[in-house]
């Protein structure tokens, strides 16, 4: 839990609205995402980074005891065999974050959509599948779409980081459309493309969180802290597309997070 409330504070909250028997194992979910999503930052070559990722392979493969003395890697394992969820999708989400450790360019908005897919998306299912594992496998497209706008909007708020770094997720052929390219986007002011491809991304987000949006009032109770992170998502997208995303990291303040994460919980969403 401490992890978690210092290194990924909004899916802190929503897990907060789980049931109580179901919060230490979407903490140790939520915990590992947030381990290997921030590898990147503890390490100055991709190798390293390969090697703490196969460490994470190993350890979930092997199961049980493996891991003994890293608290993170036990209540994992632990909640991996008490709600038996899926390996495959671990292994999955792992290949998809080797991609964050280097500097290559996002090809395509197929393959950023596939790499959010992996990753969000993936972590929105299996947090379903511990909540209600017999309600969760008829809502796992629409997982796809939450995960995918989660995932973007997240990109977006982070681009002032991986702007620094030379990374760029937004996908080659969403700068070209704009008349930029990934080493362009990243230097300097990004160029005379850079507003048009952030404005793209902004709608691609946009696009998937309305999807997400028009099926979620068929969400079961019992599902809802999965899907919890998509209450901040407009209000996000919103101040991304008023302040300067290449620069600036937009914030919420936390009285709005707080305020909407508990509408989203108490009430669901409304049928569109």
């Amino acid at each position: 839990m401490d992890a978690v409330r210092a290194t990924d504070h909004d899916r802190y909250l929503t897990a907060l609205y789980a049931p109580a028997d179901k919060r230490d194992a979407l903490f140790s979910l939520y915990a590992f995402n947030a381990e290997i999503a921030g590898i990147r930052d503890r390490i100055h070559e991709p190798l390293p980074g390969e090697v703490r990722l196969q460490w994470w392979r190993d350890v979930i493969a092997a199961g049980g005891e493996a891991g003994a003395g890293h608290p993170v890697a036990e209540a994992l394992n632990a909640a991996i065999a008490a709600f038996n969820l899926p390996k495959p999708a671990f292994e999955n989400m792992l290949e998809a974050r080797i991609f964050d450790l280097y500097d290559d360019p996002m090809p395509s908005r197929t393959d950023l959509e596939g790499y959010c897919g992996e990753t969000a998306a993936a972590l929105i299912q299996l947090a379903a599948m511990m909540l209600d594992p017999v309600e969760a496998p008829r809502f796992a497209e629409l997982a796809g779409r939450a995960g995918c706008a989660q995932a973007i909007t997240g990109l977006l708020l982070l681009l002032p980081l991986h702007r620094r770094r030379g990374q760029c997720f937004v996908p080659a052929d969403i700068l070209a459309a704009a008349g930029s390219s990934p080493e362009e986007f990243v230097a300097g002011d990004g160029g005379s493309g850079a507003q048009r491809a952030v404005a793209a991304m902004i709608a691609l987000a946009r696009e998937h969180l309305r999807a997400f949006e028009q099926g979620a009032a068929a969400l079961p109770p019992s599902l809802r802290p999965a899907f919890l992170p998509l209450a901040l998502s407009r209000a996000y997208l919103a101040k991304i597309e008023k302040g300067d995303p290449l620069r600036v990291t937009p914030r919420l303040s936390a009285l709005r997070r707080h305020w909407l994460t508990l509408r989203r919980a108490t009430k669901g969403w409304p049928a569109l």
